[in-house]
């Protein structure tokens, strides 16, 4: 076990310098100059714009402001943005936004995935089962703006049970509707993963053999089914909640929430290099993260899985 997960915190290092160094690239590589773009519609001194470039290192070559971004972030410093703000304040206050709404999404994406995949399998080829892989499918065809803004007018302006829009009031109780939206928007895929891997697991032998030691089907169906039916969910489960980190722009634009994808959107238009590297390294980060955590709970939800050297 120590061996793998020494192996698996080794892996992160190619990773996160080969993620740094290509998105580092492609924010260099972008046209058009993002210190003009800061002015607008005015046209600032040449001194003034010399002056900014060279604070940001940005006649250097990409190679020199590589190394000046990854010099800070070995001493903890993430950069500034170009608004004069610390890229570490700003990843501050949005990530935790970012990181409720995708702990939200993900439980409920979780909660009714096991359930309803778990009955429907239970229920193979009778209407729930027919019913609700029909409902799922509807979900997954539906853009997630669509979705977003359909329940952003039923549920919030019409019936009146949420705020429409989240703004500065972002507690986890500000949260709910846009954590639903996602939540279902993506809880078909896993439901249908839990769905197949609750029948197969229901076919085996030793499912049998619990039954026919007397075991009931309280017993059976929690500890037996759900729990070796899991891996597949947990695995697409964590795979959303890495997307969800960086992928939410689309819901954080409707409903308003200042998290990391309104921030990171507005920083790629801007051409601001460390903001965008910065975020993008945090992710990549948490993402190995999780899915070495996610492996090894496959330890504990499968016996016969073990890690050796």
């Amino acid at each position: 076990m120590l061996y793998y997960i020494t192996r698996r915190l080794l892996q992160l290092i190619p990773v996160f310098f080969g993620a740094t160094l290509l998105i580092y690239f492609l924010v260099f590589a972008m046209p058009g100059d993002p210190i003009l773009a800061l002015f607008g519609d005015r046209t600032p001194a040449p001194a003034v714009l010399e002056q900014i470039r060279d604070q940001y290192h940005l006649n250097d070559p990409f190679i020199v402001q590589y190394f000046y971004y990854m010099v800070g972030i070995f001493q903890g410093d993430m950069g500034v943005t170009f608004s004069g703000q610390s890229v570490n304040d700003v990843l501050a206050r949005t990530l935790p936004v970012t990181a409720r709404l995708a702990i939200m999404a993900i439980a409920i994406e979780f909660v009714l995935a096991v359930i309803i995949g778990t009955i429907s399998a239970l229920r193979k080829g009778k209407i729930f089962d027919n019913v609700s892989l029909v409902i799922a499918l509807v979900f997954v065809a539906i853009p997630i703006f669509v979705l977003a803004f359909v329940a952003q007018y039923l549920f919030a302006l019409q019936l009146g049970w949420f705020r429409p829009t989240v703004g500065s009031q972002n507690d986890w109780n500000d949260l709910w509707l846009p954590a639903i939206v996602l939540g279902v928007s993506l809880y078909a895929t896993s439901m249908r993963l839990m769905r197949g891997s609750a029948i197969d697991t229901l076919n085996q032998d030793w499912v049998r053999t619990a039954y026919s030691k007397g075991l009931s089907r309280r017993r059976v169906i929690p500890v037996h089914v759900m729990r070796n039916s899991l891996i597949p969910v947990i695995t697409n489960t964590a795979t959303d909640f890495g997307v969800l980190l960086v992928g939410a722009t689309v819901t954080e634009a409707i409903f308003n929430i200042p998290g990391v994808g309104n921030t990171l959107y507005h920083a790629t238009l801007q051409h601001e290099g460390p903001t965008v590297v910065s975020f993008v390294t945090v992710f990549v980060i948490i993402y190995v993260l999780v899915n070495l955590v996610i492996d090894l709970l496959y330890g504990l939800l499968d016996p016969r899985i073990r890690y050796v050297k």
